[in-house]
């Protein structure tokens, strides 16, 4: 799929994926305790749809025990994809995730993230993520947070990141690379047209579609007066990880894992300019995307999260886009400048 496939062309794509794997997964709607699963792209690897979040909603849980308790139950609850962080809780989260895992290995998807910017820090930081996990081997490890131009050129550099986590892969301390981003879609294309990536994981809602105002609604029509109306929005077709970066992943077979998808529970709420988080994770589930990580910091949202997922029936091309213009319309602007410099610890 080229960069300029037309949003039309999408969509229908977007469809006929979310119809396939709920006709793929239907025998495993109903067995007891298991989710619906699709394949995450070349890895081959066949994770759960809905994956936990093992980050700051995690750790809103508190105490250990709360939180091995979550996690217990989203094992429970068919769960099997474990999406943690080196940085999450200043490695607790890791460590966590590692007691709860422990001696059930089989079926489960561990995957973490670096900030580490450097060959030699990745590599070191990796290792402190295998004892944490209690695993031999990481089965994701993406570079996280890709902020800009700036922060890309770092990790591209000789003895950058890149090349550490090349190397991980390289010695099998890692078994897939991946790379997140979370408010620069430009960067992200980017780097997936340049290297050699197995999975990426992006921001990916509803909210996130259509315009975007000039300079992220700053540029005002009276320029000495900063409070006065803001220029109207203008088409930016590149604007969003759907339009820009969604195509090239497809295009080259990657394993997306799709985030932010109620975008941190803001679009969450009553009236028109919000949404509920099944509506939005039915959404996400409904982009040709193998999963949808969501943070769940109630046991609660677990139980109904993965509900929605056993039950799960795509969105219609309609629904989907008049979902988008509700949403999107109302909150894209704030979710632009609230992920622009976004720091996911």
């Amino acid at each position: 799929m080229s960069k300029s496939v037309n949003r039309r062309e999408f969509i229908r794509s977007a469809l006929a994926v979310g119809a396939l794997s709920a006709v793929s997964s239907k025998a495993a709607v109903n067995a007891p305790g298991e989710l619906p699963t699709r394949t995450l792209g070349r890895t081959g690897l066949q994770p759960s749809v809905l994956a936990i979040g093992c980050g700051s909603r995690l750790m809103a849980y508190a105490q250990d025990d709360r939180i091995l308790e979550a996690l217990e139950l989203a094992l429970a609850s068919g769960i099997t994809y474990f999406d943690t962080a080196q940085d999450y809780g200043g490695g607790r989260s890791e460590t966590l995730v590692g007691q709860a895992t422990k001696g059930r290995r089989r079926g489960l998807i561990l995957a973490t993230k670096t900030h580490a910017r450097t060959a030699d820090e990745v590599m070191r930081r990796a290792e402190q993520s295998l004892k944490r996990l209690q695993v031999d081997r990481l089965d994701v490890l993406h570079i996280h947070e890709v902020l800009g131009p700036d922060d890309l050129q770092q990790v591209e550099a000789k003895g950058g990141a890149l090349e550490g986590a090349y190397k991980l892969r390289e010695q099998k301390m890692v078994h897939f690379l991946g790379i997140s981003c979370h408010g620069n879609p430009e960067s992200l294309a980017q780097a997936l047209e340049r290297h050699d990536f197995d999975c990426v994981q992006m921001a990916l809602n509803a909210a996130l579609q259509g315009k975007m105002p000039h300079w992220f609604g700053f540029l005002k029509k009276d320029q000495q007066d900063m409070f006065s109306e803001a220029l109207p929005p203008v088409s930016r077709p590149g604007s969003s990880f759907q339009d820009l970066v969604l195509p090239i992943a497809l295009r080259k077979k990657m394993g997306i894992i799709a985030m932010k998808v109620t975008g941190q529970e803001g679009l969450i709420g009553s009236g028109p300019e919000k949404a509920t988080a099944s509506e939005l994770i039915r959404y996400a589930l409904s982009l040709p995307v193998p999963v949808v990580t969501v943070g769940m910091p109630r046991l609660e949202f677990i139980r109904e999260n993965t509900a929605l997922a056993r039950n799960f029936v795509p969105l219609t091309k309609s629904e989907m886009r008049a979902f988008e213009k509700r949403i999107s319309t109302a909150n894209k602007t704030a979710l632009d400048l609230r992920f622009m410099n976004h720091r996911d610890v």
